[in-house]
């Protein structure tokens, strides 16, 4: 359980001050460095899946498959990770770079990147952790806090939890569709089959890239196109179980914090800030560890600060969690497999309605 001290609300706008100021002294000092560094993950993107697809190309043959496989199962995570994620959301945008532009940048996934800008962008970043208004709580297959309403299809929520995993991006992809409004009459069929559309348009631009496109050119060269597509759907694999596996680290731990609407009401910048230090989790682990997760290991920082170039959240780090001590705040950290457990567990405990829960402590 967390124990965090009640800020009043001379302190609340303290916190609040000491972390724009922060924002504001990193932003100034943003140049070259951090442009140099994004465009090596660019070309590192680009060296991993070109050099995994011509490996493939090997066909069955163990040390080449393997190999080529993890490079490319490589260069899809760190695109999704490293790259589209922080990008779109416009880390970069003072670059002036029409390659690294946030608001037109269209990632290696299933998921447009409209789609993607609006229901993480804008309504989670606005609204982390806060029950009916924040839809990556639980995603609306799981329930992971008690104070979620506890519904029948729970009960099987391990089951939806792994299914989740193996397919997540389309489980984040069809997110901004909605469809839980459309069954419920709130949303008309009109309305959504725009959005249809566009993500039949993804998905077949996806699937004829992995699936279609390489496979045929393997035939092309007289390769073996069954092990190019094997190649990409471990890939694909691979970077979904570690996209689910980092997220959920980052959101649904031990001590992470849910809120309620009425707590938002009128909420002032640094109660904005103090929502975001509780809700969120960090990972502990090396520089190539903080590469592979996108720096969402420092989970907490890039929900304090979505918008600075996420190499940056290392640094920050050591200052975010001194000011959090400071005001008695729990700075939220662990290893990876340490905070997993405590998600695994919220999975397990949580799939019974309130009255079999034997204590709701996780």
């Amino acid at each position: 359980m967390r124990s965090d001290r009640e800020l009043s609300t001379d302190e609340m706008n303290a916190f609040g001050h000491e972390l724009d100021a922060l924002r504001q002294r990193t932003l100034a000092d943003l140049g070259e460095v951090d442009a140099r560094y994004i465009r090596r993950i660019r070309a590192a993107v680009r060296f991993c899946c070109w050099s995994g697809r011509g490996l493939l190309m090997f066909g069955w043959f163990a040390p080449t498959w393997l190999l080529g496989t993890a490079l490319l199962g490589l260069g899809k995570i760190l695109e999704n990770m490293e790259l589209g994620h922080n990008v779109m959301h416009g880390q970069y945008d003072w670059m002036n770079d029409p390659e690294l532009a946030g608001r037109s940048y269209e990632w290696d996934i299933a998921g447009p990147g409209d789609f993607w800008r609006h229901t993480h962008n804008h309504v989670h970043h606005t609204w982390t952790n806060v029950l009916g208004m924040d839809d990556d709580v639980g995603y609306g297959v799981v329930r992971l806090f008690p104070e979620q309403r506890w519904k029948p299809f729970y009960r099987w929520q391990p089951l939806w939890v792994t299914i989740q995993a193996l397919l997540f991006q389309y489980s984040v992809a069809i997110q901004h569709l909605r469809l839980d409004k459309v069954f419920k009459g709130k949303l008309s069929k009109e309305e959504v089959r725009p959005l249809i559309k566009q993500f039949n348009t993804k998905i077949l631009r996806q699937w004829g890239k992995d699936y279609l496109c390489f496979p045929l050119l393997a035939l092309l060269f007289g390769a073996n196109a069954l092990a190019v597509l094997a190649g990409n759907i471990v890939a694909n694999l691979i970077r979904n179980l570690w996209t689910f596996t980092v997220i959920f680290c980052g959101h649904f731990t031990e001590q992470a914090a849910v809120f309620s609407k009425e707590s938002v009401v009128g909420e002032s910048r640094g109660h904005w800030y103090l929502r975001q230090l509780r809700g969120s989790s960090n990972l502990n682990g090396g520089p190539l560890f903080h590469i592979l997760t996108g720096n969402l290991s420092h989970q907490i920082e890039h929900h304090l600060f979505p918008d600075l170039p996420a190499r940056r959240y290392a640094a920050l780090a050591v200052e975010v969690r001194e000011i959090a001590e400071r005001y008695g705040q729990v700075y939220n950290n662990g290893s990876l497999w340490r905070q997993f457990a405590t998600v695994l567990k919220r999975i397990w405990v949580y799939r019974c309605p309130p009255a079999e829960v034997v204590s709701t402590q996780v």
